[in-house]
Parts: structure tokens; sequence; C-alpha cells
């Protein structure tokens, strides 16, 4: 007799109810048995009794080689956050056949719309105006419009082309902007083919009035956006952090913004929730955004119809495709970190 399919969910940091319908939960109980924990943590005595003899896993908690030997059935790890955490043992899962999947395309394009939205706020200053309206101090017409900057025609540059910039290139393509692209992992031929010129890193910010921070932290890429890149952006020039906080001197970037030389909008922060006593708060040159661009209830119900989807596949020993599948040369790179759930 056939084992039974198995699967295991632990919807952490959203809830079960966040990511599934009830239709996508009965397609999975009609694959087989479905068990959901509604914890944080996953302690040693529930990893036994409740997820050692699944097909799927879905969490974010940590899957050590120790962890992955016990699981003899598993077939595949979906990481329930929405990236590729450091929280799984990748070697152990390639060398096992273990797909590990994350649906984090989907938050793509509602990033993508808040980063149209910022960009069009820094550059006509349309919070500052706010902002100076309710302390009384406002200009009119021209007299608030002097450092102002349209995006139309204007130069942009996209720092990192995956999902989020793909995803943003549409938006942007009303605006007639001329678009440089940087990012080492991939070909100029595709940066060529979206209609963008492929460029250094130091074009790229010395050259647009705009530019978009689209890229994963990654073991190359810390911090590498710091204080002698942000001098060489144009003066007045703005920048949006979409991405991952890490991969900016945080502090150097606000430095830059509050010395006027930058404008800064930026939807992720080092440490999140944010201290109250943080300085990003005091700082009239940076719009704040509480890492709120991709988390829509819409957007968390899609992450669940591709996992569906790609647990359907799987039940029936084929491969999944509607989500992201890590790759051997570049998934143990990655080093993004959970988001806190508010």
């Amino acid at each position: 007799m056939a084992e039974r399919f198995k699967i295991f969910i632990m919807a952490h940091p959203r809830t079960v109810e966040d990511v599934f319908d009830g239709g996508d939960l009965e397609t999975l109980r009609a694959l087989g048995d479905v068990t959901i924990h509604a914890g944080s943590e996953l302690s040693e005595r529930e990893f036994t009794d409740l997820e050692v003899d699944a097909h799927v896993i879905m969490g974010t908690f940590d899957m050590p080689a120790e962890r992955l030997a016990r699981c003899r059935n598993l077939r595949a790890f979906i990481n329930s956050e929405g990236n590729f955490l450091p929280n799984i043992d990748y070697d152990y899962c390639f060398r096992h056949g273990i797909r590990i999947l994350s649906a984090s395309q989907v938050f793509a394009t509602p990033v993508a719309e808040i980063g149209l939205a910022m960009a069009i706020d820094l550059g006509r200053g349309i919070t500052r105006s706010d902002w100076l309206m309710r302390q009384g101090e406002e200009s009119y017409g021209f007299g608030a419009n002097r450092d102002a900057r349209s995006l139309f025609h204007a130069e942009v540059g996209l720092i990192g082309f995956g999902d989020l910039a793909r995803a943003l290139l549409p938006l942007l393509e009303p605006f007639h902007v001329h678009v440089k692209v940087y990012d080492p992992w991939v070909p100029d031929l595709l940066i060529e083919q979206a209609g963008c010129v492929p460029a250094p890193l130091d074009d790229v910010l010395a050259s647009s009035a705009f530019v978009f921070v689209l890229a994963g932290v990654t073991d190359d890429n810390r911090n590498f956006l710091d204080k002698e890149k942000f001098a060489l952006m144009r003066q007045g020039s703005s920048l949006l952090l979409l991405s991952r906080a890490a991969v900016v001197d945080f502090p150097a970037m606000l430095d830059a913004a509050e010395a006027g030389h930058i404008r800064v909008a930026t939807d992720v922060f080092p440490v999140e929730p944010v201290p109250q006593d943080h300085a990003a708060r005091r700082n009239p040159n940076l719009l704040l955004s509480p890492h709120q661009a991709g988390a829509l209830g819409q957007v968390l119900k899609a992450m669940g119809k591709a996992i569906v989807a790609d647990i359907v596949l799987i039940s029936q020993n084929l491969p999944p495709m509607a989500c992201k599948v890590a790759q051997p040369e570049t998934a143990s790179r990655f080093r993004s970190m959970p988001v806190a759930k508010s």
C-alpha cells in the first residue's frame, strides 16, 4: 500500500489564514495528510512528533543537516517568509534531491508599485510640501518646485535586476526614462533585451537622477553602498531602498540624506521594528515606509496559490514550476533576514 502524502505547514511569520484560503486548504487535504503548526517556534520534540515523515515542509525554522537526515520522505522545503534564508543546509538538500522553494516573486509587483510612488514623491516633494504646509512654512508655485525633479525622461539606475527590477520596468515605461543597470549576476544580454543599458556601479550612481536599490543581500554585497558610493551620486538625486537594509551602510546613507546631498526613501531598516529613538525618524530628507511595500492581503494569498500549485506537482512526482527554486551556485550566498510580523 502506497504511503499517504504528508504536508507540514508552519506559516510563521504569517498565519495560515493569511496565506491560504479555504479552497487552497481543501486542495492540500485532498492530496493526503496536512499538519498545521500555529506557533512561531518548533521544539525538537515537536519536530520529531509532527514533521519527520513529511514529504513537503513549509516554514522558516532551522533545518540543519541533522534534522534533514531524519526527514526520510522529504521532497521539498518551502520558505514561508518569501526569501532564501540561511536557515537550512542547502548543500545537504542539493546532494539529496530536496528542492528548496520560495514564492518571493509574488511580492515584486506591489514593491515596484510603492517604489514608483516613492520616486515621484521624492522627485516632486509631495510629502515634504505636505509637512511644510502643516508647519505653516510652505512656498507656492515655482517656489515650491525649485528643487523638484520630474520622473519623465529621467536617467534611472537599477542596482539589481531580479524579479523586482523586471516588475518595475513596465511601471517606468510611460515616463520614457533612460535606464542603466548594475547586476554582476545577470548577463548583459538579458539587460539589453529588456531595453536597458548594462553599466558599472559607479556609472549607475553618478549618472542617475533616481537610483532604485533592488539587490538582495549576499555574502558579497553587505554594506557595499557606502559613504564613497553615496558621494558619487548627483546633488539632489533620489535613492529608493526597496530590497534589504544590509546592502547599504545605513548610517552613511542617513548622513548623505541629512546633509542634503541626496534624497532617500526606504522601506527596510537594519532593525525592525525601528527603535523610537532611531536617527531615521528625525531626518527631514528621508521618506519612511515601515516595511509595508509587499505586505498586501491579496499578495499573501497569491503566495499561497503558488505554493499549492507546486505542492500538487510535487505530489505527482513532477518538478515545481510556480515558485522559485534555489540554485546551488547562489542560494547559500543569500543572507536575507526574516521580516518581523506586525
